[in-house]
């Protein structure tokens, strides 16, 4: 069997361009837990579809035998998606229909199917989407933190040094933050955002979803911390936390870091009054905001 290149695929037909005689790739969401959770339409793509391709064939194949579908299965995780994934593209462009399933949940997220689906966007193959259960989606449903404005960090790096650089490069993000985390490493996790973020900043952990030992645990982050560390049975299982966005305190209301900086520093060169309008020119941050966070410093010495 001939093995594309990404250049390779792209070139079958032009991006973009559907290719009429080829099957549809179906991207479709399946339980994080509990199985009544998966809808009437993926169960009947998964029954009539030629092939589905899963992150672990063996996870996979008691899923489909609890609801009674025989269709076969190939393996697509992240060891060999970029390799295996014109073994798919084939089956696609000769007609069949093709099911893209993840372990649990919804493909993509935070899960392999991101060549496959490119791939098969390239050879102008329709990609469509089955939508269903999504950890992050469900967890932000119920947390009671604001959901108009959010963002995705799926999991930080494994290690503190690299963990805690990210966690600082997002500290002043002002949209709700939600993040995956394995359970070992739930509580350094935490311990790791308490110190970044600081102890009150309103958090919540949800574990087990849909599963029977499912916990929504929303408290300050030092507290959720002391919650999770004094009680080992909340350092098991899928794990996402939910972090509130950053609010600027009253006095610097929404002052940036690097105003604040440029601010210092010329305020250590003239008087307030010049340092606030020129870092205003500077930033375009509004000068009358900065003049009044100047003034609470020179109060503060």
């Amino acid at each position: 069997m001939a093995v594309f290149t990404d250049h390779e695929v792209c070139v079958l037909t032009a991006p973009g361009a559907l290719n009429s005689a080829a099957g549809s790739l179906y991207v479709v969401a399946t339980p994080i837990g509990n199985l009544d959770d998966i809808s009437a339409r993926a169960l009947k793509i998964l029954q009539e579809v030629a092939l589905i391709a899963a992150e672990d064939t063996r996870h996979s194949q008691r899923l489909l035998q609890h609801f009674g579908i025989s269709t076969p299965l190939a393996a697509c995780h992240e060891h060999n998606e970029r390799d295996e994934g014109s073994r798919f593209i084939t089956r696609l462009l000769a007609g069949d229909n093709v099911a893209l399933i993840s372990d649990a949940g919804t493909p993509l997220i935070s899960d392999p199917g991101y060549h496959l689906v490119r791939q098969a966007r390239a050879a102008g193959i329709s990609v469509v989407p089955v939508p269903g259960a999504c950890a992050l989606i469900a967890a932000l449903s119920a947390a009671g933190l604001p959901s108009d404005r959010f963002i995705f960090e799926g999991f930080l790096p494994a290690k503190a040094v690299g963990r805690r650089a990210r966690l600082e490069a997002i500290k002043e993000e002002p949209r709700t933050l939600i993040f995956y985390e394995a359970p070992h490493r739930i509580l350094e996790c935490l311990q790791d955002m308490e110190l970044v973020f600081g102890a009150e900043r309103p958090a919540l952990l949800a574990r087990e979803l849909t599963k029977t030992f499912e916990t929504l645990k929303g408290l300050p982050l030092a507290e959720l911390r002391a919650f999770v560390e004094n009680d080992s049975n909340q350092q098991r299982g899928e794990c996402v936390v939910l972090v509130a966005g950053w609010t600027a305190p009253e006095s610097e209301e929404a002052v940036s870091s690097e105003a604040l900086r440029i601010l210092n520093l010329l305020l250590e060169e003239m008087p307030l009054k010049r340092a606030a309008a020129l870092a205003a020119q500077i930033t375009g941050e509004r000068k009358n905001v900065l003049y009044q966070v100047a003034l609470e410093k020179q109060k503060d010495q």
